[in-house]
Order: C-alpha cells, then structure tokens, then sequence
C-alpha cells in the first residue's frame, strides 16, 4: 500500500466520523478533507478549484433560485390546496390524490420546499379532518426523493454524478433518462406507502404545547414550530447560553429533537442542533419578520402566507414548464443543427429561467443570495476534489479490486448490489452528495476493472444515494417533518427500511435490462 493509499484511507476515516459526530457543517468537513490532500500532494490546486466551477454545481445553485421563485409565487400552496380532499374522507384515499402528485411536483423541483410548504398545511388540513396528521408527514418526505429519481434535476446528487460522468469523459445524463428506472422505483415505493404506512405508522402523537392554551395572559401569542437551519447561530448551545426571546422575541415552550426526544422542562440544558423543532410562543409578528430568514428551515403557525398575484403565478408555472420542454428538446441534433454556437443544455434553459424571474421580482433579486443553500455547493463542490483524490492515489482501484475480490466470480450483477448497498449506507449516515463523491471513484474502477460499461453502476450510485430513507438525519425534508409530526427515530426505520429494501430490489433487477454492461 503507497503512502498516497493509506493517507487518503486515514483522512476518509475521519470524515465519515467528523460527518457521523455532526460536530460542524459537512461543507467544511469535505473542504477540510480537500485541503488535507492539497497539501499532501494529492491534488494540485487546479483539480481542487474545477469543482466551484462545474456546471453541475452552478445548475444546482441556480436551481434553488427557481424553486424558491415557485415557492414565492405562492403556486405550490395553490396546487396542495386544491389537492386535499374537502369533505371526510379516509388515510388510503387522501394519500391515494396527495403522494403521487407531490412525487410529480419533486422531480423537477428542490425537495426541501416543497416540504417546507405541503408540511404545515397537510398536517392543519388532517387535524381539520379528523385523520392523524402522523399518516401523511414522513410519506410526503419520502415521495419527494421518490420523484426526485426521476428527472436530472429532481435532486443535487443526480447532477452532481452527471456532473462527474462528463468530467470522466464519458456522456452525461439526458433530462429524463434516469426516469428510466426512477419511474420504477417510484410507484413501487408509493404503492408500499399506500398499503402499509397507515399501519406501520402512529396513529397520533398530540402536542405538548396547544395552539393557544398557553398564551397566557396575552391573547395575542400563539403556538409556532420553527425547524433549526445550519445557520441558527445557537446552534450547539442551549437556552441559558443562547437568550431566544432577546434574539428573537419569542418563548421556547417545547424543544422536539432529531433524535425524536421532547422537552417541555429543563429546556435550558437542553443542546439545540440543526434540524431540531421549537415549539414557539411569539405574536404576530414573528413570521413576517424571520420568515426569510436563513436561520430557520421553516416556520408553521398554521395560516396561510401571503403570494404574489395570479398572473403572476401562471408566469412562474409557465417559466417552469419552458425550462423542463428545453433542457428536454434543447440537445436534440436537430436543434444543435440550428444553434451550432450554443449549447442548448439544462444548465443554459436554468440560468436564462434564473435571470427572468430576478428581473421580473418572481424572487426578490436584492435577496438573492438568502435562498442558495451555500454549505450543499461547498459540499458538492468538495464532492468533486474528493473524487479526484480517490482516482489520483489509486484508492478507488485497491477498493474496487477488493470488491471484485469478494465477489468471485459472480459477475457485475454482484458487484452492482453491493454499489448499491455501500452508496446506501454511506448516505444514511454520511450526506447524499458525499456519499456520490466516495460511490463514483468506486463504479468507474469496478467497471474498468470488469471490462464492462460504467453505466449501470453510475445510475445505481444515483437511485442509491437518493434513497435515505431509515433515519431522520439523512435527508433534510427528514428533519422537518420529524419535528412538526412528533416523529420518533423508529418511525423512520420502521416505514424506512422496507423502503430501502423494496428500492434495492427494483434497482439492481432492473437497472441492467435497461442500461446493458
């Protein structure tokens, strides 16, 4: 073993710690990790700076812009409303009309606010119906990656591969290719959810803290969930370090953690983390001022926000629909016959969508940069430098040889399993876009190695690290619905991990009919 070899095995040990112990953004985690092979050689300052400038990474930015320009123009509120069943009505046929139509919206938009919108006003509309809203909020997270498989920009990791496929040499991702298989995967895992999460999950888990019961004397207080961003600054603090009321001029009444534990007591000893829930007192003014803001995931106190107009509206839809027709029709040969000068690809119909809605105040263009999650771009942006490093030491080929090893002589149907199962579980634990940076190294030496075509094995890294279903802590929409639901960590895995085990199956049995070795 090189030295190259061991330091790089050393320093991805303690990443995937650094990650697991949650001490500090994964941005900086990967960063650090990207600095540490800078200076021992491993890479040279040009393979560490191509990451913040690929395409991929610049398409994901832009992509927060346009899907906070949808969630502006108030579309998405319009689109949940008229979904939900008005009258009485029961938990299969709410989420029979609900799941499927929340998958179609994810796989063209960022998953996170579609939740952050449907979350508060499902779990409203189920209390207002007499159905435990418990029935619907861990579905709705999961039907988002769902459909995010589906399409090249239903989630960052899809670009983030595609990105590291033409960086290989090899031909990227069409718009809906990955559908070829996503298509799969999400009816399986929504007919699953239909028959069996009514059963596998709690029937109601009241809160702690009413609407109203404990305004107290001031009658214009009212109860309030804030979900905790990465940019809270009490973040690792508790309550007597960190004054809430002075910051923010509301009172914490319950603390809800990721690990699925409740607080009404002792809450200044309590350590908030990201992803945690509030349970707030605050008046009025609380959302219109921090709603906003970064610091806070979301803010639900159960009435409706305000949008823009309705024209308005259909011009953002209409802008949406334009995006997904080019970037689908944009490479075709014969529209590359009559634009030989531009490459009319998905990161040219994102960045002209982007710049439309500034101009046209869709999203507040003064504000723009509040709405790109910067630590996802740094990780995805590191994502690529880590990759690199894997390849220059000769890791990813030790490793690959090694899977090859434990594989015998059982073919790349084996080897395309245990991709599968090794993506997933790093994205469980780890993130979904470091676990594509450690899982694409693997599939390109595994199929060089083979003599085979990487293929397959780049679309298994894809659907696996797309599917974090069996914790909280693995996907962000995870940690906002596990709070405003009073979820458990075995909510998770119990719904979750038959999840996983139903996506496995469908992955590794059909992705090699569709994409041959």
């Amino acid at each position: 073993m090189t030295f190259e070899i061991a330091f790089v095995l050393i320093v991805l040990f303690g990443m995937f710690v650094a990650l697991v112990a949650d001490k500090m953004r994964p941005g900086m985690v990967l960063f650090t990790v990207v600095i540490l092979f800078l200076c021992a050689g491993i890479l040279t300052p040009k393979e560490v700076l191509e990451g913040f400038s690929n395409k991929g990474m610049i398409t994901v930015a832009l992509l927060f812009l346009v899907s906070e320009g949808i969630r502006q123009s108030g579309t998405l509120e319009q689109l949940i409303r008229k979904m939900l069943p008005k009258g009485k009505t029961t938990v299969f046929k709410a989420q029979l009309r609900i799941l499927p139509s929340i998958a179609f919206v994810s796989a063209f938009l960022n998953n996170t606010p579609v939740v952050v919108i449907f979350a508060p006003i499902i779990k409203n509309w189920a209390k207002s119906v007499q159905l435990p809203p418990t029935k619907f909020l861990i579905p709705i997270s999961y039907v988002t990656m769902l459909g995010g498989v589906c399409t090249l920009i239903g989630t960052s990791t899809n670009l983030v591969v595609h990105g590291m496929i033409l960086d290989a040499g090899y031909e990227g991702f069409s718009m809906f290719e990955l559908g070829k298989i996503g298509i799969f995967v999400a009816i399986s895992g929504i007919i699953y959810l239909l028959i069996f999460s009514k059963r596998l999950l709690p029937d109601s888990r009241p809160d702690a803290v009413d609407a109203d019961s404990d305004a107290g004397e001031d009658a214009k207080l009212h109860r309030v969930e804030a979900v905790l961003g990465p940019r809270f600054p009490g973040i690792n603090k508790n309550l007597s370090e960190f004054n809430f009321k002075r910051h923010y001029g509301a009172v914490v009444k319950e603390i809800k953690t990721r690990s699925g534990q409740h607080y009404v007591t002792n809450l200044d000893q309590i350590v908030m983390r990201e992803g945690d829930t509030l349970v707030l007192m605050a008046d009025d003014s609380f959302i219109p001022t921090w709603g906003e803001s970064s610091v806070f995931m979301l803010l639900a106190n159960g009435n409706d926000r305000p949008s823009l107009g309705k024209k308005k509206r259909w011009f953002a839809l209409i802008l949406l629909l334009l995006m997904i027709t080019g970037a689908t029709v944009g490479e075709l040969p014969i529209f590359r016959e009559m634009f030989p000068n531009v490459k009319l690809d998905m990161f040219f119909f994102v960045a002209v969508t982007t710049v439309i809605m500034a101009w046209t105040n869709i999203f507040p263009a003064r504000k723009y940069t509040k709405y790109i999650s910067w630590d996802v771009l740094i990780t995805i942006a590191c994502a690529f430098a880590i990759s690199k490093a894997m390849m220059n030491s000769g890791m990813a080929d030790v490793a690959a040889r090694f899977i090859i090893g434990l594989s015998d002589d059982y073919g790349p149907h084996v080897l395309l399993a245990m991709l599968f199962l090794i993506t997933n579980l790093f994205t469980e634990l780890l993130t979904n876009n470091a676990a594509a940076a450690l899982a694409f190294p693997l599939s390109l030496s595994i199929a060089g190695q083979m003599g085979v075509s990487p293929v397959p094995f780049f679309v298994a890294v894809c659907v696996a690290a797309s599917a974090s279903f069996s914790t909280p802590i693995g996907y962000q929409t995870n940690l906002i619905v596990q709070g405003i639901g009073n979820h458990k960590f075995m909510d998770f895995v119990r719904v979750g991990l038959p999840l996983n085990i139903i996506t496995f199956l469908v992955s590794v049995i059909l992705i090699p009919l569709i994409w041959d070795f």
